[in-house]
């Protein structure tokens, strides 16, 4: 083996020294203390016009406002919102780069890509939470379940003949399905669509008998009485829907998914710029007319501490690898 030259030492020890003065210099109070002096970008692991999207912007508009900077969005969609990820993961932990992550690409997608070309944990700093989006259990039209306990009666009288579509095999969707599927024992059919909208049309059209989606994809359509919500999935009730039961409350006891959503570094951002980050945040989620549109969204918009946010990830990941592991679900 060719062992390498001295002069090749010398420039990777160059190398070495100045990318650890950069990093002094990054970390130093002085840095800290011009940041930020130009724009932000936020890549978001899905396509503009989305739910996500609709968050993110609403999110970067008031941070940007706090920070005294422009935030700007970079939708990055594609494979389960692991190309984000990676791209956010692998970028410059200055600042100036900032990760919409969701439930998905931080404790689902680990299961589900074995090959993943990012850590959910290693690889990035977190801000906060910023957002919890309960699930809605929504039936079509030609179910004539009127509520939880009906639809289990109906699932456990014909085993397999009750549908549930989902916006992706694999995707948040169709594990609170499986979730359900486990927790109330009975055995629904599973068919996975390529989003959201393929799948509203078919529930619509009674194609399809349930799904368990984002309220804000149904909420004109429940409101007109086209499709009835049986329950939502998260701890609670929706201020949008409080007459509406949770699943928990409906009869499957210590049923809970709520899809999370929050901000996050590139691993190695100085403490102090986190921490500006992390004040700005605080600011801009507590706005009222940012919190009111949330709140008309069937959208709970929060906020904590960094730690809080890393022991969640960190709680989430076997969680969900558990649910994926029994429901079967394979990356296509």
């Amino acid at each position: 083996m060719t062992q390498p030259t001295s002069a090749a030492n010398s420039r990777r020890d160059r190398r070495a020294l100045l990318f650890a003065m950069a990093l002094a210099f990054a970390a130093s109070p002085s840095f800290a203390g011009t940041y930020p002096d130009k724009p932000v970008r936020l890549i978001v692991p899905f396509p503009a016009g989305g739910a996500t999207d609709v968050m993110a912007r609403g999110m970067a508009q008031r941070l940007g406002t706090e920070l005294g900077t422009q935030v700007i969005v970079d939708n990055r969609g594609g494979a389960g919102g692991t190309t984000a990820a990676e791209a956010a993961a692998h970028a410059a932990p200055d600042g100036y780069t900032l990760f919409f992550a969701t439930m998905g690409t931080q404790a689902i997608n680990p299961a589900l890509y074995p090959r993943l070309r990012y850590d959910p944990l290693k690889d990035f700093a977190p801000i906060s939470v910023t957002h919890l989006t309960p699930r809605v259990l929504v039936v079509g039209p030609q179910v004539s379940a009127r509520n939880i306990a009906e639809l289990v009666a109906q699932a456990k009288a014909r085993p397999g003949a009750l549908t549930y579509g989902s916006s992706g095999n694999g995707s948040s969707s169709h594990l609170a399905g499986a979730l359900f599927e486990s927790m109330a024992g009975v055995k629904m059919l599973h068919v996975s669509y390529k989003g959201s909208a393929p799948l509203l049309t078919d529930v619509l059209a009674g194609r399809i008998d349930m799904t368990f989606d984002s309220y804000t994809v149904y909420e004109e359509h429940i409101r007109s009485g086209r499709v009835r919500a049986l329950a939502v999935t998260s701890s609670r009730r929706l201020q949008a829907l409080p007459l509406v039961p949770t699943v928990a409350e409906a009869g499957v006891k210590g049923y809970e998914v709520s899809n999370w959503l929050g901000l996050l570094a590139p691993a190695g951002t100085p403490k102090e710029v986190v921490a500006k980050i992390h004040a700005a945040l605080g600011r801009a989620m507590a706005t009222p007319p940012l919190r009111e549109q949330l709140a008309t969204l069937g959208i709970e918009p929060t906020f904590g501490s960094p730690e809080a946010f890393g022991a969640l990830i960190r709680g989430e990941i076997p969680k969900w690898a558990e649910i994926v592991r029994k429901s079967g679900a394979t990356v296509e």
